[in-house]
């Protein structure tokens, strides 16, 4: 007689067999009275803290968690590799046709095994994330739900939809014959797809079911032998396995199977190792039901099994007496998923809620950690700090930190690199925006929540205060050794607290742009790159060289609240607190970003910046063009326009005499790092196009002084009868190395008056420089720029490119947008190349992760310059004259001053790094 499959309500949900939807599952599962990760339960001591969480675009159903990365398993059949350091994506492996059920590391963590609805188990090596073996049954098992390997005897064990427990010997894969390919299961027969109907004509399968997986490719094909199959080990599907020692009492060294299925058993199974690792049954765990539901997790702690079954029950088994002692009831759902850590155990499932138990079996914490089903979660220990990881059919994988699971104190060691997300978590809920008088106490607290940062790690600081109402300046200093006083060389490293607005009330920002949320290896918020970020990791590298006693130069910290609004008031503060200042011999500072997402960059000139109004204005009020227009009036808007006309010829080349004297000529050195820029962005982004035409392009942003006319604004009501009495714009100029931010506004000044009275216009002009900043260039053969490089190299190491998927050049491109072939030679210009097709292109890969070929490698980082200004710089080096240097901490894409603000978590660690090399290095030279 044929065994009942019974309860297969939730196993159907993890594997898709019977194809549920999202949408059905989560009705399954229940309407959820949350937002999910956004809404989980206040921080009481013992609630988990959610720390970081990626997105995919399917379920996740399996986890597997080693020293280094996470594993997850999903509906598509992918395996996707992420640090358990930064979170990134690391890796997608195209491993299986079907929805990856089950991942289980073997005990040295060399061997990786996933389990699908093929139904292979793939044996992928951990280093090189390739596959070693592709394992199959003689028959067809269905869906292969568990998996559980013997480092021990090499014996691999899997638990199947057909009832059955399978296993293959490693250690005989050489000595027992090759497989016959025709035995792969997908050259099986399909009894559905393949069976015939009336007239003998056979069902077509679906779209795509043969369909090439890129890395279940290669490796040594091995077959189960028909002799190593135990048939009906469970009257129901075999759901989950595990495999360990010290199960029996009488022999605490032999390893025992365990296994859990659809028919409510739980069966205790002693191996054979001379035998090839065949099974016999020991005993089987029952709790006197008639009819069993299902075991659908299980996890051992000693002694103790545990063991999850529907409607939230978690029994607690006593493998030394072989008696169910304890009944829990949980509030998730079927429990789906168990995991142990700490002395806690967690259990999760359809209601997407974990209940943490203590020790006692007391509720410790119950929170919310999906928005739909938990599906698998493991628990783990890095660098000493215990993370619980969970993954469920909301597409998502979150990591959570538990500090109460840390061992016996019950506090979890907190490394330098957690604690600096902690304070920046705290230093970017401040809405530090310095253009809005209604965040004046914000910006406020935040320098003072600033200032509290260095004093806790021993900096002398001061507030600055600046002309009101701007913000203050926060001043610290880490004082070097003590036995160098007289000769101890001076660091200034200057930042902004200040950010640009995010009202947000377009909700086009993923998360509160003023709460620090990890997602994807990135931390989003505003002001997380631009420039809380560097500001916080050069402050805790101060603290760590000064905690070690290696730092041998006194670092000073100019940290002011106005930069985003002009850096208002910060020349007169700082003039006047030189003293407490003191003299300084460089100064670095880290508010810019790389030219694409992979290789780092020092920027070693900026452009400076002049914003003026021009205002024309007549005697008589808004007047009726109907009635009052004429040829004879002289209008302020026809006088505007006529005006700035004269500023700029074809293509914007501005017209104002003298403009381009002082504008410095390409040097052969400067030239050099064109090429080098060009090479290493065309490798990772062939669409780019042309080198030399990207290489003008870039010098056009960068060393080319610019004209922008960026508003108008008139008078009168707001239709279009009004002849405006008054009509001004706002335009601005960027400027150069070596042109004089005062001696152009004076140009402009002149050029204007004296076209306007060739107008002969009874009108008057007004023409106000509201702003202006000088440009930068630093010498990138100097001492602190090649410290720099040397830090930059030795933290990131060869810096891989990653090729576009795409082989078509720019130029190939831009003719889709030109639908007139005939056209003229400035109709055909390159488009140029803007820091957003940077950011967008690097993107594209064909990989995530994917290791670059050879010839992507960048040997060190690329020089380059910035179209954008930084008003202080080139005052900070007139006033101290030091030299000044510009580390970019954040990648091209990462959205400073625009919607979604992030930055990288390897970034933001090993900006840290090269802060600390520069301040420990830069004085020795």
């Amino acid at each position: 007689m044929r065994p009942s499959l019974n309860s297969i309500t939730s196993r159907e949900i993890l594997s898709g067999v019977r194809g549920a939807s999202v949408e059905e599952l989560s009705q399954h599962a229940g309407a959820m009275d949350t937002n999910g990760l956004a809404k989980a339960a206040p921080n009481d001591g013992r609630t988990p803290t959610l720390v970081h969480r990626m997105k995919h675009d399917k379920s996740i159903l399996a986890l597997a968690v080693s020293s280094q990365y996470i594993f997850a398993g999903t509906q598509g059949g992918e395996i996707l590799v992420y640090s358990l350091d930064t979170y990134e994506l690391r890796r997608t492996i195209e491993a299986h046709r079907g929805s990856v059920l089950n991942l289980t590391l073997a005990q040295d963590q060399s061997l990786l095994f996933s389990s699908a609805t093929d139904p292979i188990v793939n044996v992928w090596c951990i280093s090189g994330f390739t596959r070693l073996y592709a394992l199959w049954s003689p028959y067809d098992v269905g869906d292969i739900f568990c998996v559980a390997y013997s480092s021990c005897y090499k014996t691999l064990y899997l638990g199947a939809q057909n009832t059955s427990i399978q296993w293959y010997d490693l250690k005989q894969k050489d000595l027992r014959p090759q497989p016959d390919l025709a035995s792969h299961p997908s050259e099986r027969k399909n009894r559905f797809f393949d069976s015939t109907g009336p007239g003998g004509v056979s069902t077509p399968r679906p779209q795509g079911a043969e369909t090439i997986v890129r890395d279940a490719v290669g490796g040594q094909s091995l077959e189960i032998d028909r002799q190593d199959v135990h048939q009906f080990a469970h009257y129901g599907y075999v759901n989950c396995m595990l495999l360990g020692q010290g199960i029996l009492p009488g022999a605490p060294s032999e390893e025992v199977l365990v296994s859990g299925g659809g028919d409510g058993r739980i069966v205790l199974w002693s191996i054979d190792q001379d035998n090839g690792g065949a099974i016999s049954s020991i005993c089987t765990l029952e709790d006197g039901r008639e009819e069993g539901e299902s075991i659908l997790s299980l996890v051992r702690d000693g002694a103790f099994l545990y063991s999850g079954r529907f409607d939230g029950e978690v029994n607690v088994w006593d493998l030394e007496t072989r008696q169910l002692v304890r009944s829990l009831k949980a509030a998730t759902g079927d429990v789906l998923t168990l995991s142990l850590g700490g002395g806690h155990l967690f259990a999760g499932g359809v209601s997407g809620a974990v209940q943490k138990y203590n020790q006692h079996y007391e509720t410790i914490s119950t929170f919310q950690a999906h928005d739909g089903l938990i599906l698998a979660s493991r628990f783990t220990s890095y660098n000493h700090k215990p993370t619980f990881v969970t993954g469920g059919n909301d597409n998502t994988i979150v990591i959570w930190e538990v500090p109460d699971c840390g061992g016996s104190a019950g506090n979890a060691k907190r490394s330098n690199n957690d604690l600096m997300v902690e304070s920046l978590n705290q230093f970017i809920s401040f809405k530090t925006v310095s253009s809005l008088p209604k965040y004046r106490a914000d910006c406020r607290r935040g320098a003072s929540y600033l200032r509290s940062v260095f004093q806790n790690f021993g900096a002398a600081t001061e507030m600055i205060n600046t002309t009101e109402p701007c913000n203050p300046i926060v001043f610290a200093k880490f004082r070097g050794n003590p036995a160098s006083t007289a000769s101890r060389k001076k660091i200034l490293f200057y930042g902004h607290y200040d950010v640009i607005a995010a009202e947000n009330e377009q909700g086009k920002w993923k998360h509160d742009p003023f709460t620090l949320t990890g997602e994807g290896g990135y931390l989003y918020g505003r002001g997380i790159s631009d420039n809380k970020g560097p500001i916080i990791a050069a402050i805790y590298a101060a603290h760590e060289l000064a905690n070690e006693q290696n730092l041998e130069s006194d670092i000073i910290f100019l940290i002011e609240g106005e930069e985003e609004s002009g850096s208002r008031g910060f020349a007169q503060a700082v003039k006047a607190k030189k003293g407490l200042i003191g003299d300084v011999d460089w100064i670095l500072l880290a508010n810019s970003y790389w030219l694409d997402d992979h290789v780092p960059c020092l920027t070693y000139g900026l452009r400076g910046v002049i914003h003026a109004t021009v205002q024309i204005e007549s005697k008589h009020p808004d007047l009726h063009s109907g009635v009052d227009g004429s040829a004879l009036l002289d209008e302020p808007l026809k006088d505007l326009v006529m005006l700035l006309s004269k500023l700029t010829g074809s293509h914007g080349k501005v017209q104002i005499p003298g403009f381009y004297d002082p504008i410095l000529p390409l040097t052969e050195d400067e030239e050099k790092l064109y090429e080098e820029i060009t090479a290493t962005l065309l490798r990772g982004n062939p669409d780019l196009g042309d080198p030399e035409e990207l290489a003008q392009s870039l010098m056009r942003r960068w060393r080319e002084a610019s004209l922008t006319i960026h508003r108008f604004q008139t008078s009168g009501p707001d239709n279009s009868t009004i002849i405006p009495r008054l009509a001004k714009a706002s335009l601005s100029f960027r400027l150069v190395p070596n042109q004089e931010a005062s001696e152009v506004a004076q140009l402009l000044t002149d050029f204007l008056q004296s076209e306007f009275s060739s107008l002969d216009s009874k009108n008057t002009l007004r023409v106000t420089i509201d702003h202006q900043a000088e440009p930068w260039l630093g010498n990138f053969t100097s001492p602190i720029f090649q410290t720099l490089e040397s830090a930059i190299m030795s933290v990131w190491g060869p810096t891989l490119g990653h090729r576009r998927s795409s082989i078509h050049t720019l130029k190939h491109n831009l003719n889709s947008f030109n639908p007139n072939p005939n056209a003229s030679s400035y109709d055909s210009r390159p488009s140029p190349t803007t820091s957003n097709t940077l950011a967008n292109g690097s993107g594209e890969t064909d990989d995530a992760g994917a290791d670059a070929g050879p010839g992507f490698v960048a040997q060190k980082p690329l020089y380059i310059r910035e179209g954008g200004s930084i008003p202080s710089i080139r005052f900070l080096e007139k006033e101290f004259d030091a030299p000044a240097a510009h580390l970019p901490c954040g990648q091209a894409s990462d959205s400073a001053h625009l919607d979604n603000e992030r930055l990288r978590l390897v970034n933001l660690y090993n900006s840290k790094k090269i802060f600390k090399k520069v301040f420990g290095e830069l004085p020795l030279r």
